[in-house]
């Protein structure tokens, strides 16, 4: 259970496959509602180290395809869902891509992952504001990847609980778009300490905002020094390639991983 915000204690998700229109509820095991805080965080350890195992089974399993798998997160409204059209229709015919959906609710982003030509998984958490490695394990058993593809997870929109769960995935990519704060990656030290690379997304919009990307970036690197950043508009295109090429160098070391 998570103790920031409890959601795992009533969370009931929910798996729906757009391309066979089907829509299957998980059994939940029973939960105890109420625990005195000592009693929460040794709960909480428990499940994240059962999360944690999952984890290391879905890497595994995914290693073992040869599959890159990285979870997109973020708060609401960053570009994630436009990014990954636009990466879905650029790479079209270059490498086989799968994507996980998380929300809350609805199934309106998958739809729109559906339309843009790639196969797609959507995860309703209820009441629960991110993914977890046993949601993921199943996401990946409805959509069987194939060999040497791409898996991107759009976790649940959320700079919270999604950085304290390890999904199995080589890394964790962190998308802020130049709409918010500059000093998001200070006041959300875990997700920006935990992710590989933060894009910059919707910076067709720069003039037209007050957002300072060097007092940014100098935020998200003292947090995480080895944070790699890049500026996208996944509108307009500018500066994709750099996300592509970023990708291709993520595939080339999953392929190495697998050859040790």
């Amino acid at each position: 259970m998570c103790t920031t915000c409890g959601c795992s204690a009533t969370a009931q998700p929910r798996f729906t496959d757009l391309s066979q229109a089907t829509f299957t509820p998980v059994a939940e095991a029973k939960r105890t509602q109420a625990h005195p805080q000592s009693v929460s965080v040794k709960l909480e350890q428990d499940v994240l180290a059962r999360n944690n195992s999952l984890a290391t089974r879905n890497r595994d399993w995914l290693r073992g395809r040869n599959t890159l798998a990285l979870n997109l997160v973020s708060s609401p409204g960053s570009g994630k869902t436009t990014l990954l059209e636009r990466t879905i229709r650029d790479l079209s015919g270059t490498v086989p891509i799968s994507v996980v959906e998380g929300d809350q609710e609805t199934a309106l982003d998958a739809a729109r992952i559906r339309s843009a030509g790639c196969r797609v998984i959507q995860v309703n958490t209820g009441t629960g504001c991110h993914l977890e490695a046993q949601m993921l394990a199943r996401a990946l058993e409805e959509l069987d990847p194939p060999a040497n593809s791409l898996v991107l997870i759009e976790n649940v929109g959320n700079l919270v609980c999604p950085a304290l769960f390890d999904l199995g995935e080589q890394a964790k990519v962190v998308i802020l778009s130049v709409t918010e704060g500059v000093e998001k990656p200070l006041k959300y030290p875990h997700m920006f300490r935990a992710s590989s690379l933060m894009i910059l997304n919707k910076i067709d919009l720069l003039p037209y905002v007050s957002f300072d990307i060097n007092a940014c970036t100098a935020h998200a690197r003292r947090v995480n020094p080895e944070i790699e950043v890049l500026q996208v508009s996944a509108t307009t295109g500018a500066g994709l390639e750099g996300w592509y090429s970023w990708l291709r160098a993520r595939r080339s070391s999953q392929n190495a991983l697998r050859q040790e």
